[in-house]
């Protein structure tokens, strides 16, 4: 029997390339990269420069690989609306002339499946960050779900605009990087993580203002330190979380060694393995749609010509996964002793009926970051426990504290995340209602943070809460929950609906559309 070979076309920014690829390899590779004149990518530029390039690109590939394609994948989304449809116009008209079959693929996917293809990873909890993507996902059931995200723009998009005002020509994330180097100060910085998602706006706004006081490498230096540091920590909160045991980079900004020597160090410290592909499969390449393609093709991926309109927000949870990654369990725990639990920032450990909760010095992040952030929320923490259980939210009661510990009441209680139905997440509305009613904003909701014991619902884990009454705020609390729902359980439709009966309070429409809003931003807008 032959072996398959697929031709991918990728093209949905700045770089053009085109490959073919076997089960093994990487057969042939062309690629032809927009450099803008001066300031980002303009779209309709990128992508008149990608008609103006695609024949040969395809035609040299073709050439270098000798020999049949079996069909033709391109990029379908998500992207820039201009280059996405450059390219689906090619692809289509190659597959013709070809008289193979054609495939529609997702670029967010193709990172991640070019990274299980070329590291020894099997089930990963992947960070992809690109120019406007910044994402962590797990595969689940036959998607990849998205467990946090940027709220605003992509982490590959903030270095770029910081870079940019500061004179640096694009692309400017490999230039911010070797300015780094040179520091010799760290600037504090706004530091935005909620729950599982993270902004890079206010962070961006923050450093161009710096950069007119301080030293440029010190600017570049703090961004870095504190934008990776916001990455990795969801990501050890998304670990946490699902109990799984690998961590993937994808994406172009993961070619970064600074955010690699993080993340390394994270799952060094946590005894999980850490993979990363060698960086030509890192930025964006024909390499991965082409492999993408081969894996739809043999589970029998067919797109008409119909059906490969371009979808420039087309999510990575939003395409259905029928080549079977390996998955393994969700919610493995491993305690031994008095500690019982190890989450993304403290260990818990049982002392007679009180629980002490540590928050542990985490090495892949600067001091000065560190010991700010862990003293804070741990002031933070235990003071809106009290104050939630005032307003008649059950938590647990606060015994002591100090600058990194907490003790508090010990529930015997179990994760919502491992018990949930709809009518526990009816519960949780009506809990979470009552929570924003008084202002108070968790920060962090998700179902391993709300505890079931004797037919009751209570919230823990306050260490990103805060005081805020805004619609905007409450909105992204909810979003924060309805994405574990959607990523981590199978009839999150029907618990959403549910949250959504229970979550009775003033303005709660507006809550809630809010919420949706939050989830459609898109991303390359």
């Amino acid at each position: 029997m032959s072996k398959i070979t697929i031709l991918g076309i990728e093209g949905t920014a700045w770089n053009l390339s085109a490959a073919i690829v076997d089960e093994k390899d990487v057969i042939a590779e062309t690629t032809a990269t927009y450099c803008p004149a001066a300031g980002g990518i303009h779209p309709r530029e990128a992508a008149q420069h990608h008609a103006n390039n695609i024949t040969k690109v395809v035609i040299e590939t073709i050439k270098k690989a000798g020999g049949k394609v079996d069909a033709v994948a391109f990029s379908q989304g998500p992207g820039l609306g201009p280059c996405l449809r450059t390219v689906a116009t090619a692809a289509r008209a190659l597959a013709l002339s070809l008289d193979v079959p054609l495939i529609g693929v997702n670029h967010c996917i193709a990172h991640i499946e070019v990274g299980r293809w070329k590291t020894p990873a099997k089930d990963p909890v992947t960070l992809y960050v690109s120019g406007a993507n910044s994402q962590v996902l797990a595969y689940r059931k036959g998607h990849y779900r998205v467990f946090g995200e940027t709220l605003d723009i992509g982490i590959g998009n903030a270095l770029d605009k910081f870079a940019r005002s500061v004179g640096l020509t694009h692309p400017g994330g490999p230039k911010v990087e070797e300015l780094a180097k040179q520091a010799e100060r760290y600037i504090p910085l706004p530091y935005t993580v909620k729950g599982m998602d993270f902004s890079f706006s206010g962070l961006t706004t923050a450093a161009q203002e710096s950069a007119k006081k301080f030293a440029l490498p010190d600017v570049c230096h703090s961004f870095q330190e504190t934008a990776f540091s916001m990455l990795v920590e969801v990501t050890e909160r998304a670990v946490a979380h699902t109990g799984k045991g690998e961590v993937l980079l994808a994406g172009g900004v993961g070619a970064n060694s600074r955010l690699r020597e993080m993340l390394a160090i994270m799952c060094e410290d946590r005894g999980i393995d850490f993979y990363v592909p060698e960086k030509r499969f890192m930025g964006d390449n024909g390499a991965m749609i082409a492999y993408l393609g081969l894996l739809m093709y043999k589970s029998g991926y067919r797109t008409t010509i119909a059906e490969s309109k371009v979808n420039p927000n087309f999510r990575p949870d939003e395409a259905v996964v029928r080549w079977n990654p390996e998955e393994g369990s969700m919610f493995s725990e491993k305690m031994s002793g008095t500690q019982i639990a190890s989450g993304a920032e403290a260990v818990i450990t049982l002392s007679g009926n009180t629980i002490i909760k540590t928050r542990i010095l985490k090495r892949y992040r600067l001091g000065e970051i560190d010991k700010i952030l862990r003293k804070e929320r741990t002031r933070i923490e235990a003071r809106l426990i009290s104050e939630a259980r005032r307003s008649g939210v059950p938590t647990p009661i606060i015994r002591d504290v100090s600058d990194f510990e907490i003790k508090m009441e010990y529930i015997d209680g179990i994760a919502l995340k491992k018990v949930i139905t709809p009518s526990l997440s009816e519960q949780t509305g009506e809990l979470i209602g009552r929570l924003h009613s008084y202002g108070i904003i968790h920060g962090d909701l998700t179902t391993s943070n709300i505890l079931f014991k004797d037919g009751k619902l209570y919230l823990i884990d306050f260490g990103l809460s805060y005081l805020d009454k805004t619609v905007e705020a409450r909105g992204v609390d909810v979003h924060v929950l309805f994405q574990t729902f959607e990523s981590t359980h199978e009839n999150h439709e029907a618990l959403i609906e549910a949250f959504k009966k229970g979550y009775a309070i003033m303005g709660a429409g507006e809550v809630l559309e809010r919420a949706r809003e939050i989830e459609a931003r898109g991303r390359y807008a």
